[in-house]
């Protein structure tokens, strides 16, 4: 039973002994140890992680300084402003493996859109953001100017009044990345409903498709972006699930190495949580192993793969980390008593 004033982290050093539990602990100290010798944490994230509301711990993780970067697909950067303007709309349904294609049929009849348990309302949250978001394109389209697709999001979400909220702003990642101006990167933005939306546009007429910079350009932009975040004591990589989100940033060490020819320190760390286990060509993404092979890793670099469901893991983590964050003399004596 905890009885420090980090239960949190202490839960974790008492029971996490083996297995799974054995790598969530062994990666929270590691990131623990990378932050406390100054080093930066980059953040790769998957799937349906803000529909999972995991803004409630990666919001106040951002503002605590544990996060220092990002990359996220056009879904959860998206979904992330749809939790904070049209929460009250949701709707969950906890007993989604039971239901029939009549009752997503008639999901869809409501105007929403299911992600597992919960659904996404189309008018209070799509329609809705809508209204802000297509003027600035067609502004941009008018003035010829270009922007990465995360900026037009970092503006609409700091221009809205808090009026406008109805979820929680202190629980909303992407507000707090916003006001710290966090680099971000969104590769194949074009995969997410603001994506089908703006390519709309483009279709008829209304918006040029150059005001969005391309996937290359972020490439481009983050060889800057990268080199700024790895000063010092380097920059870790934190990934939840697999696909674009994580290759994309994390290809950007051996294209400086082998393509800009310019030295460049590797990533300091790795940490992987997915559901579906990492193997050789898997679509959750290889083995850190197999990392070392591309020059994105070395065999000196901490990894981590915990093979567990990321909203039950990544809520436990930044909890513990902010606990550390908060108070790191208690943390390490705590640390030190358990660890011995």
């Amino acid at each position: 039973m905890a009885t420090s004033e980090l239960p949190v982290l202490e839960f974790v050093l008492a029971n996490y002994k083996n297995f799974n539990a054995r790598a969530t602990r062994d990666a929270l100290l590691s990131y623990w140890e990378h932050l406390s010798k100054g080093g930066r944490m980059f953040w790769s994230v998957a799937g349906a992680m803000s529909s999972a509301q995991l803004g409630i711990t990666l919001a106040p993780a951002i503002r605590a300084g544990l996060i220092h970067g990002f990359s996220v697909t056009g879904a959860n950067i998206e979904e992330s402003l749809f939790r904070l303007v049209a929460h009250h709309s949701y709707k969950d349904f906890p007993e989604y493996r039971y239901l029939t294609k009549q009752d997503d049929t008639r999901i869809l009849e409501n105007r929403m859109r299911r992600v597992t348990d919960t659904s996404i309302p189309e008018d209070e949250a799509f329609r809705a953001v809508e209204k802000f978001i297509v003027p600035m394109w067609k502004n941009a389209s008018e003035k010829g100017e270009r922007r990465f697709w995360h900026e037009y999001f970092y503006e609409v979400i700091q221009a809205l009044e808090p009026s406008a909220y109805e979820g929680d702003p202190e629980a909303c990642w992407l507000l707090a990345a916003a006001r710290a101006n966090l680099p971000i990167v969104v590769p194949g933005y074009e995969d997410s409903t603001f994506g089908n939306i703006f390519a709309s546009y483009v279709k008829t007429g209304d918006c040029k498709a150059s005001v969005v910079k391309s996937g290359i350009e972020y490439m481009a932009d983050f060889y800057d972006r990268y080199e700024t975040l790895s000063q010092g004591e380097g920059v870790g990589f934190f990934q939840i699930g697999g696909g674009i989100a994580g290759d994309f940033p994390i290809c950007v060490v051996p294209s400086i190495k082998y393509d800009l020819q310019k030295p460049v320190k590797p990533w300091a760390y790795f940490c992987q949580i997915s559901d579906s286990t990492t193997s050789y060509g898997s679509y959750s993404g290889a083995t850190p192993n197999e990392k070392i092979t591309w020059d994105k890793l070395t065999e000196t670099t901490p990894m981590f793969v915990i093979e567990s469901d990321a909203t039950i893991v990544a809520p436990l983590v930044l909890n513990a980390l902010l606990e550390c964050k908060s108070a790191p003399e208690k943390a390490n004596a705590l640390i030190a008593k358990y660890m011995k």
